[in-house]
């Protein structure tokens, strides 16, 4: 026996929206919707509910029965009731992810050999840390990042998942919560000079390489935005000062106190000898702050 149908009732923008982009028509996003929200029901109860013409929801409930979006659970007259979400959307990721792969292959295929020299500009938030993600998870070999604990902790779940498939990862961390991304043996985390302390405009960035293969690097203050480079050189002097801050954070652990006295806290004396005004005046007012 159809549930009592809530006739006309408007149908979310956004995710109607949302479906259209997984390749749901309006109509079949408006339907699934509604079939959610009661079932089950005859495609005519539908169309009423809906507000989908009746021709239009016959067509769609055919092509969302297609998809595995819905399915057919009675006879004369035929009900129809939603596939759950969950499983709905994990078939489209699976089989999206392995339309990628195979996209991937094939069309690596048909140019020549990979252009490497490029340097790619992405823009927005969530459009950093899904490449930020993908560098993560698709690791062999090494991590290496340089980044605020805030932003890091944006790809913990990331991070532990390679740490725990034998990753080497290498922090060098603004902050003061080393221990909370020592995930393994595997995973070594320095706070930047020793002391975690943010110096200067640059601290502002998450970098990363991976497989000293590709380097990422992002602007996380105010307006978010990246660039991302397989360049070998720009890679590899991106390595080398992640390295030098791991040499810098070892030799002040060490001789800490001999260095603030030759140098000033915080290297004073070297940093005025080489930053712009702009940058002195910041570096005094984090200083004075601290």
């Amino acid at each position: 026996m159809a549930s009592k149908l809530r006739f006309k009732e408007s149908v979310p923008g956004d995710l109607s929206r949302e479906l259209q982009r997984l390749g749901f028509t309006d109509y079949e996003a408006k339907i699934y919707i509604q079939l959610l929200r009661t079932n089950p029901v005859t495609a005519y109860e539908l169309s009423k509910a809906s507000g989908v013409p009746r021709a239009n929801a016959y067509h769609a409930l055919q092509s969302l029965t297609r998809k595995e979006a819905v399915q057919p659970v009675s006879e004369d007259p035929v009900r129809f009731v939603p596939v759950p979400p969950e499983v709905l959307l994990e078939g489209i990721a699976s089989s999206t992810q392995r339309l990628c792969d195979r996209l991937a292959e094939d069309l690596r295929g048909v140019g020549g050999p990979e252009d490497t020299h490029y340097v790619w500009t992405i823009s927005g938030e969530a459009a950093v840390e899904e490449r930020v993600t993908q560098m993560i998870r698709g690791a062999e070999s090494s991590i290496w990042i340089k980044a605020q604990a805030a932003s890091l902790r944006h790809h913990e779940t990331a991070l532990r998942e390679m740490a725990a498939r034998g990753v080497e990862i290498l922090v060098i961390l603004f902050g003061d919560a080393a221990e909370e991304f020592r995930f393994g043996d595997n995973v070594r985390v320095f706070l930047h000079e020793s002391n975690g302390r943010t110096i200067g405009t640059a601290d502002n960035l998450f970098t990363i390489t991976v497989d000293h293969e590709q380097l990422l690097t992002a602007n996380v203050a105010g307006k978010v935005f990246a660039s991302y480079t397989r360049n070998r050189p720009i890679v590899i002097t991106a390595e080398s000062l992640i390295r030098h801050d791991y040499y810098l954070a070892e030799i002040m652990a060490r001789f800490g106190e001999e260095i603030d006295a030759a140098f000033g806290p915080h290297l004073q004396r070297l940093r005025e000898a080489c930053f712009t005004p702009e940058q002195l005046e910041r570096f005094h007012r984090q200083v004075n702050l601290g």
